[in-house]
């Protein structure tokens, strides 16, 4: 027999193989199917009924939307008409700010400082290198596609440039850290703001000049021994907004202290742990309300939008540039990633997700976006409360792959219209809720790698305490508002659930 046979047979053997794994599965899928009754309809239609609820609404939206442009309403019209979505986004950012304090402190305090150190390090880790990737994808299609080449006769500057050193907006980031007043973060941000302010300099001159000058005249020479001078000086300002920032690292050293104070801190951890409880309910409630309001804020939106001939053709190149660097980050790099690390199916993690990433579709804001994202993690795909409750508040404060990218994009390509300051605003919507969705499922697939990569410090606490808190929530069934009826009945694994 010689050696060319050999090989032949090998790889029939294993061409034999493959078609008998590929036979099995067609097998096992067609009686998976037979199988199917219409009580396993029924069933998976309750489970996953706010999904199918929001995809209906968000085709229904767009639908909408493009039927209301022919009819070019007012803007005061426009207002109205999306005013069920504005209910919707208002409704979840009363959230979040609870949400990220109660959930930060019984995350950390559920842990001890070691633990937390190592989880607080894999997510920044995490962080970090998803950000450089994202930055990455961004400039290499921004350098592939160059968006920003052609005429810039049709481009225009709008808005006030408002010019911040490097070092003050440094140093800005540092100062909301540690807000001086807790209550005032809640809804003010520190920012350094620009001043012109005029005052007088002593000019140089030399002695023969002065001396000249007194001669002549006493008055005038001490006249020109000043002159006026302008400079912009730095002063302390403020922004409306949630300073998200300092309210993250409060939570995370309060959270730190109350679990190192054991038995005296249980009644702190107590009342945070029912305080995230209690607005995870509240989250229940709202997911009824989430499809209509979803629904009137991607319609109404649509309508807003700017006409492709008006954007013009470098910034609508721009906007498919962003769109085509969002889309591979999302569906290639960050699943990928998440496969690589934990060595499980993404797309079943992302099913789970679907509600949330749709929501943040909707909102375009990954904080509002926020307590559906708990709720899909938790309750969808089993992720451990201590490292939801860690990682996606500190995730929806720090990690932006989605802005990164936009951002690094946004910058050679006004490099590529010869540095010229240009309004971004007209650039059609869709892009900015594309940066959201990247953002949320970032964070969200940041959970299941930290999760994934933590295991056995929570294995050990579990140990520990003697309760795992998986048990818990078993024996607690929490946030089971929507269904109390089919408490008892437990789906399977290897479907979604909503």
């Amino acid at each position: 027999m010689t050696k060319s046979d050999g090989e032949d047979s090998r790889s029939g053997n294993r061409m034999e193989r493959f078609q008998q794994g590929v036979r099995k599965r067609t097998d096992m899928a067609k009686k998976r199917v037979q199988s199917i009754t219409k009580d396993d309809v029924k069933s998976y239609l309750l489970r996953n009924f706010f999904v199918l609820f929001t995809v209906i609404a968000v085709i229904v939206g767009v639908i909408l939307g493009f039927a209301l442009r022919s009819y070019h309403l007012s803007y005061r019209e426009v207002k109205y008409f999306s005013f069920p979505g504005e209910l919707l986004m208002r409704m979840l950012q009363m959230l979040v700010l609870p949400l990220i304090v109660s959930s930060l402190v019984t995350g950390v305090a559920a842990l001890d400082s070691k633990a937390s150190g190592k989880m607080g390090l894999r997510a920044v880790v995490y962080y970090m290198s998803t950000t450089i990737i994202a930055v990455l994808i961004g400039i290499i299609m921004v350098v592939i596609i160059h968006p920003g080449k052609g005429s810039k006769e049709k481009m225009h500057r709008e808005g006030k440039i408002v010019r911040v050193t490097a070092a003050d907006a440094f140093l800005d980031l540092i100062r909301n850290m540690f807000p001086p007043n807790l209550v005032e973060a809640c809804f003010k941000q520190f920012k350094t703001n620009y001043e012109e302010r005029t005052f007088k300099a002593p000019v140089a001159q030399n002695e023969s000049s002065v001396l000249a000058a007194i001669i002549n005249n006493v008055t005038e020479a001490v006249e020109n021994l000043t002159q006026l001078k302008k400079e912009v000086i730095p002063v302390p300002g403020a922004v409306n907004g949630v300073n998200a920032l300092g309210l993250v690292v409060f939570s995370l050293s309060f959270g730190l202290v109350i679990g190192n104070m054991k038995e005296q801190g249980r009644a702190l951890r107590d009342f945070f742990d029912s305080l995230n409880e209690a607005i995870m309910r509240l989250v229940a409630l709202i997911m009824w309300y989430a499809p209509l309001g979803i629904m009137f804020l991607i319609a109404g939106k649509i309508v807003e939008m700017e006409d492709m001939g008006v954007i013009g053709g470098q910034l609508a190149m721009y906007t498919v540039t962003v769109i085509i660097g969002l889309l591979i980050h999302a569906i290639v790099v960050l699943p990928l990633l998440y496969f690589l690390i934990t060595r499980k199916n993404p797309w079943v993690f992302i099913g789970g997700l679907l509600q949330a990433l749709i929501t943040a579709l909707g909102t375009s804001s990954s904080s509002a976006t926020l307590p559906i994202t708990f709720k899909c993690l938790e309750e969808n795909n089993g992720v451990d409360k201590r490292i939801t409750r860690f990682v996606l508040p500190v995730g929806a404060t720090i990690n932006m792959d989605g802005t990164a990218l936009y951002e690094a994009l946004a910058a050679i390509f006004i490099a590529q219209v010869n540095n010229m300051e240009l309004n971004f605003g007209q650039i059609i919507t869709i892009r900015d809720r594309l940066r959201t969705t990247t953002n949320v499922l970032g964070d969200s697939i940041g959970a299941g790698i930290v999760e994934h990569l933590s295991r056995f410090e929570l294995r050990n606490k579990d140990a520990e305490m003697g309760n795992s808190v998986i048990e818990e929530n078993e024996m607690k069934k929490p946030y089971q508002l929507i269904s109390q009826e089919n408490e008892n009945e437990k789906p399977l694994d290897t479907e979604t659930k909503m």
